[in-house]
């Protein structure tokens, strides 16, 4: 497990993000993008450490700031470790049912990455109407047999 402090910097109107050292993906020994869970104020959630712009960064989101009571401009305790268990999405039943009545959108689906799938289910889930959520499986599931992945 590797520590460091930082702060939590703001990057336009809602993205957050901490900046993590060099020393520290160096010393992770998995590359310059490892999986990572990470530790903040107490709250633990997986992540990735991403390579931008000559930094490496790990995103902190709304729900991650929500849960471990921190904000921007934040100084934080961050831990990290890497991350060696399997990514796996959760998809929804009705988004399941559908994705089982054709088989080329159920074949591309599953060879997406974790991040791929987890972009459509995000998007079916976040509907707040039962209409939206069922427009929302029906072009997922169009797109999918289609062949293409996030726009």
């Amino acid at each position: 497990m590797e520590s460091f402090r930082a702060v939590i910097e703001s990057n336009g109107k809602t993205a957050t993000g901490i900046e993590v050292p060099t020393s520290v993906v160096e010393a992770l020994g998995s590359g310059k993008k490892p999986k990572v869970r990470v530790t903040v104020a107490g709250y633990t959630y997986r992540s990735s450490v991403a390579s931008m712009g000559g930094r490496y960064l790990l995103p902190v989101s709304a729900d991650v700031r929500q849960e471990s009571g921190v904000a921007a401009g934040d100084e934080v305790e961050v831990s990290l470790e890497l991350d060696t268990e399997p990514r796996t999405v959760e998809v929804p039943a009705d988004f399941a049912t559908a994705l089982g009545t054709d088989d080329a959108a159920r074949t591309f689906f599953d060879g997406l990455s974790y991040s791929q799938q987890r972009w459509f289910v995000l998007g079916i889930e976040s509907a707040k109407t039962q209409e939206t959520r069922q427009r929302r499986i029906d072009q997922a599931v169009a797109r999918l047999a289609s062949g293409r992945g996030q726009k």
